[in-house]
């Protein structure tokens, strides 16, 4: 059995050189729980070796750490929801947390991003600093980005951190999780056995720890090392100054056409040392979206100090929804570089791009502008986006002062209408009241709650606040009938071709509509026998139907 105790010691040692001493925080382990932790590496099931890994590990913590347990995919299959916290965030739960482990039985999917989403609210990561460690052996399998999930926590958290452990995942595999550490300024470490488990679960809880150092720390002597690289945005640029995990560095085997082979490591910071074997090298660099490599040859005896020009600008972008306001956090922004996808994020932007031809759409609920640029090397645009958007608030109502159910569909349309007679849907939703952030222009609110429909126009003004009274006019109809019968919601008076407007259906026992003030027959069904019944509907008021179907034969 290895014996984690000394391992952790060490680490904390190690970790001390390369972060400062920050206030204590709190942590939630993600444990994968999904179907495919039941392969095996070296005839051990991989969910096995995380238990033994936790329990080894946990046993060595000290017991004012707070630390909690999160496991997803362990109770059904196919339910991207399954996400649970089996051990809350406090003092003392090494035990607890290896005994979860214990009893978790993977059978599910992979929801990785709601997961670490999830962790981080429960550690309240928008007022405290907080970190989730996520031990994974597969991709995300719930279609959410992992990476812009990464790059949002980020930018709302106070101090949010993830650290991932790739367990069994390949190299490609693992480029693929990495981002939710390095967008962090978290560490992706990989592990590919028992072993390497141990030693990255430790190194990274080691970090944790590490969050109340001794108070007369005794120095390490630095450790020997041979690479040392720096990086700048341009040719003849200042050297890039890192401090929070942005700027990454990696190491690959050489292919044998020359290209970046198999990866090796992963380095963090502008202070960035490492002792390599001696030999050949692609080396990478990137801060951001910009990115350099080259061949690197290590040589003993000797300190590799290669300097990577990353070709990047830095974006700083923040948008308003009119001149004046407060930024919004919300507003979605998509970046393009030479016409394709970059990225997209999420409120205040300040980000590394590549050099070179930019474009950002910067949205605002149903607005968005389009800015361009041809960024140099080295170049800074900081400025401000402003959308130009109001609110236009929606309150819906059977009659006036009655709210209506919130089962009523809204959709905003703009009010100018095309040849054909349609309009361009904007935006909708269902609910009684609602809100929607628009251009400044004309629109209609369309609504639809059963058989009671119709349009309300309304203006919205760049930052003003549009009132949106929606009054149906309307009252509920409950008709009774036997079993399953068919029940049709008519109106009472016939068109001149003899024909009745239906206003709703569906089927019984329990049928119940919302019909404008008026008169309507209730026509019901049930095989051959058929019946009508008038019924008058009062806007703000409730009439109740029992029927009986006539005698066969009886028809409209």
């Amino acid at each position: 059995m290895r014996i984690a105790g000394n391992f952790l010691l060490g680490a904390i040692a190690a970790l001390g050189l390369a972060f400062p001493a920050v206030a204590a925080e709190r942590a939630v382990i993600v444990l994968d729980g999904s179907g495919s932790m039941w392969a095996q590496i070296d005839g051990k099931a991989r969910i096995t070796i995380a238990r033994e890994t936790l329990h080894e590990v946990l046993a060595t913590l000290p017991e004012d750490i707070e630390l909690g347990l999160m496991t997803y995919g362990h109770r059904e299959k196919g339910n991207c929801s399954d996400i649970e916290m089996l051990v809350e965030p406090a003092t003392g739960t090494g035990a607890a947390i290896a005994a979860a482990a214990d009893g978790i039985s993977p059978r599910g999917m992979t929801p990785i991003s709601d997961a670490v989403r999830l962790a981080a609210e429960d550690l309240r990561f928008t007022e405290q600093k907080a970190t989730v460690i996520l031990i994974t052996d597969g991709l995300e399998t719930c279609e959410v980005d992992p990476c812009a999930l990464a790059s949002e926590l980020e930018s709302q958290g106070i101090d949010f951190t993830t650290h991932v452990l790739g367990f069994g995942l390949s190299d490609e595999e693992g480029r693929q999780v990495a981002c939710l550490a390095e967008n962090t300024g978290g560490r992706y470490l990989s592990a590919s056995d028992a072993d390497g488990l141990v030693e990255a679960l430790t190194t990274t809880v080691a970090r944790v720890v590490l969050a109340e150092p001794d108070p007369e720390p005794v120095p390490e002597p630095a450790a020997d090392y041979n690479y040392k690289p720096t990086a700048s945005l341009s040719e003849g640029g200042p050297d890039l100054i890192s401090e929070r995990g942005e700027l990454v560095w990696k190491w690959y085997t050489i292919a044998a056409d020359g290209s970046a082979g198999d990866y090796i490591g992963t380095g963090y910071e502008s202070d960035f040392e490492r002792a390599l074997e001696p030999g050949d090298y692609i080396m990478t660099a990137r801060i951001g979206y910009a990115s350099a490599s080259q061949k690197v040859t290590i040589e003993a005896g000797k300190v590799a100090q290669p300097h990577f020009v990353l070709n990047g600008a830095t974006l700083r972008l923040h948008p308003l929804p009119s001149e004046g306001a407060d930024i919004d956090e919300n507003a979605m922004v998509k970046i393009r570089h030479g016409g394709e996808r970059l990225t997209t994020k999420y409120g205040d932007i300040n980000l590394v791009v590549p050099a070179g031809a930019i474009e950002v759409d910067v949205s605002i609920g149903e607005a968005t502008v389009t800015r361009s640029y041809d960024l140099a090397a080295g170049e800074t645009i900081d400025e401000d986006i402003v959308v130009g958007v109001g609110r236009a608030e929606i309150a819906s109502f059977y009659v006036e002062g009655m709210p209506a159910s919130d089962d009523i569909f809204i959709e905003v349309l703009a009010a100018a209408k095309a040849l054909d007679g349609s309009r361009q849907s904007i935006s909708y939703t269902y609910g009684g009241d609602v809100s929607f952030e628009l251009p400044e222009g004309d629109y209609v609110a369309a609504y639809s709650l059963r058989g009671a429909k119709g349009e309300v126009p309304f203006s919205v003004k760049t930052a003003e606040l549009t009132e949106v009274a929606v009054v149906l006019d309307a009252g509920v109809l409950a008709v009774t009938t036997p079993v399953d019968a068919h029940v049709e919601i008519f109106g009472a008076a016939r068109s001149i071709d003899g024909q009745r407007q239906s206003f709703d259906y569906g089927y019984g026992p329990d049928f119940q509509t919302t019909l404008p003030d008026g008169d309507y027959v209730v026509f019901a069904r049930l095989g051959d026998a058929e019946s009508e019944t008038p019924v008058t509907i009062r806007g703000g008021e409730r009439f109740e139907l029992t029927v009986e179907t006539a005698p066969a034969g009886k028809t409209k």
